[in-house]
């Protein structure tokens, strides 16, 4: 099946954000909005999109402004809001172009699952459930990298460096490292900007975990060297248990959806969307 073909909205910025609908059949119980990683595109999810498609679920993602087909700097931020501005744009859209009264899930991975738990913890828009896998709530950074990201911003927050992600450890499927390393929307940029929003947005947003309550699932992987699984840890530790579930993955790497062998991981997702009736058995 071929990718969905992008769609185009305009920013306040004046600059085109780039999304994609895979639409969900005749009555979607749900709605699903995809949200990408750092240096990648929503059109990766086309797996887990007709994944959802399957489950009886309507699915649109987009991509991050600097990201895939969107406008701007590969890897840079406008403003430090943007991602939260531009996701809330992509919600709106959504909203009006499908059934504003059904539920919204948001589902985002890595710094996508930052964005989107930001996005909650700040209640820029309603949604009635949250999915993070291997959220980046823990960049993993050293003393080193947090004085500069502490003073670089300030500095020349424009400034696009290789962001340092290594795509050997996306998966153990070297079939999806190498289509990662040969997609030409992937890209290793960041800027002082964007790197100073995850390092400081990820813990700002765990400090929140008490008071967190909206339906989320938390999935990540015991082997990430991407981010660090203590940030998952730290949410779903201090999170009110009715509210927040918890999976880890030991031995997985980053991509959860992508790797060797994702069965279990969508088996945990689809069990926690079938308590909600959202999917059928």
């Amino acid at each position: 099946m071929t990718l969905p073909e992008a769609q185009f909205l305009t920013t306040p910025r004046g600059e085109r954000l780039a999304y994609r609908h895979w639409p969900g059949g005749v009555a979607p119980k749900a709605t699903v909005v995809l949200v990408h990683g750092l240096g990648e595109h929503v059109g990766r999810y086309d797996a887990v999109a007709r994944r959802f498609n399957a489950w009886g679920l309507d699915v649109w993602g987009h991509d991050h402004g600097g990201h895939g087909q969107s406008d701007g700097p590969r890897g840079g931020l406008r403003h430090d809001t943007q991602l939260l501005d531009d996701l809330a744009l992509i919600l709106d859209r959504v909203r009006a172009q499908g059934d504003a009264q059904r539920p919204l899930v948001l589902l985002g991975h890595s710094l996508g699952g930052l964005v989107a738990a930001r996005l909650v913890s700040l209640a820029l828009r309603p949604v009635d459930a949250l999915v993070l896998s291997s959220p980046a709530l823990d960049a993993g950074l050293s003393a080193v990298q947090r004085a500069l990201v502490a003073v670089l911003p300030r500095l020349v927050p424009d400034l696009r460096v290789g962001n340092g992600l290594d795509a050997r450890w996306i998966s153990h499927d070297l079939a999806q490292v190498a289509a990662y390393r040969a997609d030409p929307l992937v890209h290793d940029r960041i800027s002082a900007r964007l790197a100073r929003f995850i390092a400081t947005q990820g813990p700002a947003t765990v400090a929140c975990a008490p008071q967190w309550s909206v339906p989320t699932l938390v999935m990540y992987a015991g082997a990430d060297r991407l981010v660090a699984p203590a940030g998952s840890e730290a949410f779903a530790r201090r999170a009110p248990p009715a509210v927040v579930a918890a999976q880890a993955f030991p031995g997985l790497f980053h991509e959860l959806f992508n790797e060797s062998d994702p069965e279990p991981v969508y088996a945990v997702l689809h069990r926690w969307l079938q308590d909600r009736g959202w999917v059928q058995g």
